[in-house]
């Protein structure tokens, strides 16, 4: 008898670990608040990867503040490796997290399962400013103090904005990290410009400059504002989010959340956001990523240069 229920104990733990990817919840971290485009798409492909394979799969939305997407990434790279816990992560966490000493970020752990989408970030200030547009902000910061809100200072973003003030030929006063970057930052007169996502300043857009745009494309919103890169070539870089896992995830895994997202990036739901905010929406497979990444580090190089880090 005991002989019969070790072999049995044994049949189910091999039946168990032989188990078909998924089996259980699969959680999608977030590491910003709720409401903007990385968390939009990233609910959408949560709710595509449900239905497609039948088990509760969830966004946790893991706000750092002043640590930008950092907490929430080591809370994927601290996960089991199984594909039950994805990151949805932006350009910094590859690049950035193992170059300012978070211990479980270094060496990158992650490797990139698709980058999927392009954010329409952009550097705003109030319609009230004294200044309208990129160059009149450049004469106005050699003379004036000129506050700067941005999601975290080691992010690109905001060292893009740092470095085409310094290539513009002056420099921010002062900058703080905020959670959101919206409409009632700029009206509470915390800070005169602000580097956000245009998807989080819509409600106000006549309201508000867009003093120029970060990536290498206009964005068809803002047709008359000028990309960073028209303004300085060498700080052409695209700022987009992605889906990563543990270096040690299983790749059945990987191509079954890949699946989902794919499928659900090409929705009408996702592909209107396109039209409604200005966001790219696309997919680039693992290999495609990593040499996304390794183009953008070089110029992230170019950037650090210039703020003498």
């Amino acid at each position: 008898m005991k002989k019969f229920l070790a072999a049995t104990a044994i049949a189910v733990s091999a039946t168990a670990a032989m188990a078909e990817y998924p089996e259980k919840p699969v959680s999608f971290v977030v590491p910003w608040p709720p409401g903007d485009l990385e968390d939009v798409l990233t609910r959408m492909i949560a709710d595509e990867f449900q239905a497609m394979y039948g088990v509760p799969a969830a966004v946790v939305n893991k706000p750092g503040g002043g640590g930008g997407p950092f907490p929430g990434a080591v809370e994927v790279a601290t996960a089991a490796a199984d594909g039950y816990t994805v990151g949805s992560f932006v350009t910094d966490v590859p690049i950035g997290g193992p170059e300012i000493g978070i211990p479980e970020l270094s060496p990158n752990p992650f490797e990139p399962i698709g980058i999927f989408m392009t954010y329409p970030f952009v550097i705003a200030s109030s319609k009230d400013a004294a200044f309208q547009n990129w160059e009149e902000l450049v004469a106005h910061g050699k003379d004036n103090d000129v506050a700067l809100g941005h999601f975290g200072s080691f992010l690109p973003p905001t060292q893009v904005t740092f470095a085409a003030a310094i290539q513009s030929g002056f420099d921010f006063a002062s900058e703080a990290a905020f959670d959101a970057l919206d409409c009632n930052t700029l009206a509470s007169g915390d800070v005169d410009v602000i580097n956000s996502t245009l998807q989080l300043i819509l409600p106000c857009l006549d309201k508000v400059n867009i003093l120029a745009t970060i990536g290498n494309e206009r964005i068809g919103l803002t047709p008359d504002s000028p990309t960073v890169a028209e303004l300085h070539p060498e700080l052409n870089l695209a700022l987009w989010n992605g889906l990563f896992v543990h270096k040690d995830v299983p790749a059945d895994a990987r191509e079954k959340i890949a699946a989902a997202a794919q499928k659900a990036l090409q929705s009408e739901k996702a592909q209107n956001l396109i039209g409604e905010t200005g966001v790219l929406i696309y997919w680039q497979n693992a290999e495609e990523s990593t040499a996304q990444i390794e183009a953008d580090t070089q110029t992230i190089g170019k950037i650090s240069e210039i703020l003498g880090e």
